[in-house]
């Protein structure tokens, strides 16, 4: 989806002459083909067929949540290309933050408007727990996946054994960490769990949480209409086979030009995978001021279920390394994630609280400005309207509309029928 971050090189243009052919080609090759989606060291099931086919059922299924009435996919709706569709989440209670898209998540170098997850895994766990979306918990997940034969099932040829539950002195029927709430029962029965026990405990929670990542993963989208222009220009045929139309091809031409877009939307996925803190205006004056970044790089940088955490099945490497380098500082201070331009089209509303409904409005206020706001320890230096004419708004959503394509395998957009697709079924 589009965040804070969209079309920041929108709004920092300096005016451009037309590009030449050769510079025209380069800036395209940038951006496409796309390469094959990189392995994940640190989740040694990220690429496992049947790991995914686990987390598919796990992603829709409501009895992850406390009180058994939403999942994943409540949130991440695949009719709404694994979005909400609405401006701000809503899980327990009204989130603060719009719900991101699923499709190609695994191509992501972090996790949340934040960052606040260094890998899909150890994003995948926090909606789990987290009270006010599915409230769930570590020792009800065990006991689920126990009691369920198709997962145990499942869950064991994968795993190994699952923890036998029986003694309820060891074992309570509710338990987990919740430091921010240290009164709740659910933290006082983590509490009085032997060392051990929570171990046990922690890992049904993070092989979970590694098979719903293997599922996330097949969320890949194919070829584009703008694939297909970039990769017949690239051989030689200067129409592009004919894949865009007049008003896209000027768009995108825009996008390279005027917009200077890549600065911040650059390479194949149309990121550059960092935080940036722009004068959108917020949804509505009743909701917190975000920190962003600044608050998600602490987070991740302490959180004992990242990269170079005891949970990763690589704890030394390029991931590790990432947050173990990491800084926190308040020129972070509301900076919000680049998100991807891929199926941009597909993933209304807009922003990280969902300000803009359509793309013309998010285009037309990175052209205006009108309305923005320039609070915060810092801001992006350059941030001057971009004044687009009205033709060329129009132009550069027709290019962000040619970004979209449908998941290469559509299969994966179902919830599994067990009666007739049983979990360890070969595929």
């Amino acid at each position: 989806m589009i965040g804070a971050a969209l079309l920041c090189s929108l709004a920092c243009a300096l005016p451009q002459e037309g590009l030449s052919p050769a510079r025209f080609a380069r800036k395209l090759s940038r951006l496409s083909p796309r390469p094959e989606l990189r392995p994940d060291p640190t989740n040694a099931m990220a690429d496992n067929e049947r790991a995914a086919r686990f987390g598919r059922a796990l992603f829709f299924d409501p009895r992850l949540s406390r009180d058994e009435s939403f999942s994943c996919a409540t949130c991440h709706d695949p009719a709404l290309a694994f979005t909400d569709g609405r401006s701000l989440a809503e899980g327990r209670v009204k989130l603060a933050r719009n719900s991101p898209t699923l499709l190609n998540v695994g191509r992501r170098r972090w996790l949340f408007w934040d960052g606040r997850a260094d890998s899909l895994w150890a994003q995948a766990r926090h909606p789990l727990e987290s009270p006010i979306e599915m409230d769930g918990d570590r020792l009800a997940l065990a006991r689920l996946i126990a009691s369920d034969a198709g997962y145990r099932v499942q869950y064991e040829a994968l795993f190994g054994p699952a923890p036998q539950l029986t003694d309820s002195a060891r074992f309570p029927a509710h338990a987990k960490p919740m430091p921010e709430d240290k009164d709740d029962p659910r933290h006082l029965a983590w509490e009085r769990m032997k060392d051990d026990d929570r171990a046990l405990a922690d890992a049904v929670l993070v092989n979970v949480s590694k098979s719903l990542a293997a599922y996330q993963r097949r969320l890949k989208t194919g070829e584009s209409k703008f694939d297909e222009f970039a990769s017949a220009y690239l051989a030689g045929d200067v129409s592009g086979g004919g894949h865009l139309s007049a008003e896209a091809r000027r768009g995108l031409e825009l996008f390279f030009s005027k917009g200077q877009c890549t600065l911040c939307h650059m390479g194949p996925e149309l990121t550059d995978e960092e935080f940036h803190h722009l004068a959108v205006p917020p949804l509505n004056e009743e909701l917190p001021i975000d920190q962003g970044r600044h608050l998600g790089a602490i987070l991740v940088k302490r959180d004992s279920f990242n990269a170079s955490g005891e949970h990763s099945d690589q704890r030394e490497g390029e991931a590790a390394d990432f947050v173990q380098l990491l800084i926190s500082d308040a020129d972070q201070f509301g900076e919000m994630r680049t998100p991807s331009l891929r199926n941009v089209a597909d993933t209304a509303p807009y922003m990280h609280q969902g300000q803009f409904k359509t793309l013309e409005e998010v285009v037309h206020f990175y052209s205006t400005l009108e309305g923005a706001q320039r609070t915060g320890h810092h801001q992006e230096l350059t941030l001057t309207p971009a004044e687009f004419t009205p033709k060329e708004e129009k132009d550069l959503v027709s290019f962000l509309r040619s970004l979209s394509a449908p998941l290469t395998d559509p299969s994966w957009a179902r919830a599994p029928k067990p009666e007739s697709e049983p979990l360890d079924a070969p595929r």
